[in-house]
């Protein structure tokens, strides 16, 4: 009589055991032989793969006995927001709560720069230039654009940032807080390279941190010298990426800023080290709770405004964001998704193209590919190619954004009307509740079903 062969988990009927190590999956092994046959390390855009607590981790306590809900269809929710009421004569308003983050015109085409204005302008929300200067496209297209100040000073230009209706001064970006920009020499064609002052077809590496200045002292010398050449009429805004940033945030705010800007490490990028991406900064969720509390801490609360981003994708991670504590929200990869980014197709003469083959192309496909840095995106976004740039036409992408910015202000205005809210802003942390014991201790919200903040005395 034979024996019968017993198969335990992990392995194969011939007995190999196919059991993945937790420190060494198939993905580190990847990576250890790729870096031992290359000696380089992986550089890629968009932002963070790994799981994170996220806005995911929350949910909101809708209206029911204890709270009275507003009927949808006839009673208004305001999302009207001001930006830069601090000392800016002329503040922005916004019609939503929602903007579009700075990409500059090198990560992107001049038509997806065109695009955005258009989308942002039909919203009646602001866009933002990103690193490299302004583009006549993105400027007559845009009713309201801010206007990005970066340590590389490329495309600086002080009669722009008069034309500008804000100015944004970028210390840094959640996907790489404490490094450069990074531009690599595919995508650095004529027009690139005139308005950066640079070699054609060089990789651009920027520094990492102003030139002009090497703290919060010298920062106010900066932001006053701005105020002055735009006649104290702009908003100033500083950004910077989510490290430690209940000091950073309380450091704006002495410096003179009008609006702080907080991007988490879910925050995108065109290009950087994976090894930032994923091993620098601090979630999204926890980098809020800390923003507002500084500003609560200073007194400030209202009276400068917060802008949060970083993994924003939805109505329900705005309405969290602003339950939270911020004013607005900047969107920067659910945009280039919007646009058509990891899309099957793209639309040329009114049809629908197939594109599968170009990303097999670049050693990926659609939904996984990260290929920002190469210049070769199939769909006609993150490219400075010619021809590639064609796929995306600024009608057909401007009406794509628009449609996904109406989307999530929907949904926003949907739960702040379930939460009883006549107005968005109104939304409050004690509307919230957390499902996990992680996000409970970042967003300092009661665990779900309990009174419970982990961590609070």
């Amino acid at each position: 009589m034979s024996e019968r062969m017993t198969i335990s988990p992990g392995q194969t009927p011939s007995g190999l055991s196919l059991e993945s190590s937790s420190t060494f999956d198939r993905s580190v092994i990847d990576y250890v032989q790729r870096a031992s046959a290359t000696g380089l390390y992986e550089i890629r855009g968009l932002g963070a793969k790994r799981r994170l607590p996220h806005f995911d981790d929350l949910v909101f306590l809708g209206a029911s006995l204890s709270r009275y809900p507003l009927e949808g269809y006839r009673e208004k929710c305001s999302t009207k927001t001001l930006l830069g009421t601090r000392f800016a004569t002329k503040p922005i308003e916004l019609a939503i709560p929602i903007t579009i983050a700075g990409m500059s015109f090198g990560a992107l085409s001049a038509n997806v720069k065109e695009a955005l204005g258009r989308a942002a302008t039909e919203m009646g929300t602001s866009t933002t230039t990103g690193d490299g200067g302004m583009t006549p496209e993105e400027r007559n297209s845009s009713k309201t654009l801010v206007y990005q100040c970066l340590p590389s000073r490329y495309g600086f230009d002080p009669d722009d940032v008069r034309r500008a209706d804000a100015i944004e001064i970028v210390i840094g970006q959640g996907a790489k807080p404490g490094g450069g920009g990074m531009l690599l020499g595919q995508k650095v064609n004529p027009r690139v390279a005139k308005m950066r002052t640079l070699p054609e077809g060089v990789d651009q590496r920027s520094a990492s941190r102003h030139p002009d200045w090497t703290g919060p002292d010298d920062l106010a010398i900066k932001i006053r010298e701005l105020r002055e050449i735009t006649d104290w009429e702009k908003p100033i805004y500083v950004k910077v990426g989510a490290t430690r940033v209940f000091n950073d945030v309380k450091l704006a705010v002495h410096s003179g800023a009008d609006v702080v800007v907080v991007d988490g490490m879910q925050g995108g990028t065109a290009a950087t080290q994976t090894v930032f991406i994923e091993h620098v900064g601090i979630p999204t969720l926890a980098a809020l709770r800390q923003a507002v509390d500084a500003l609560e801490d200073l007194n400030m609360r209202g009276k400068v405004q917060l802008i949060i981003s970083g993994g924003i994708r939805s109505g329900a991670d705005v309405a969290k964001a602003i339950a939270m504590g911020a004013d607005a929200v900047s969107i920067g990869q659910g945009i280039l998704f919007s646009l058509g980014c990891n899309s099957h197709t793209y639309v040329q003469d009114g049809r629908h193209v197939d594109a599968v083959s170009d990303y097999h192309a670049l050693g990926t496909a659609p939904g996984f590919c990260h290929h920002c840095h190469t210049g070769r995106c199939p769909v006609g976004v993150t490219t400075q190619d010619a021809k590639l740039e064609l796929r995306l036409q600024p009608e057909v992408g401007a009406k794509r954004v628009r449609n996904y910015l109406k989307t999530l202000n929907m949904e926003l205005t949907t739960i702040a009307r379930a939460c009883g809210k006549q107005d968005v802003h109104h939304l409050e942390r004690e509307d919230l509740v957390a499902l996990t014991v992680e996000a409970a201790a970042m967003a300092n919200i009661p665990l779900a079903g309990t009174s419970w903040v982990p961590g609070r005395v």
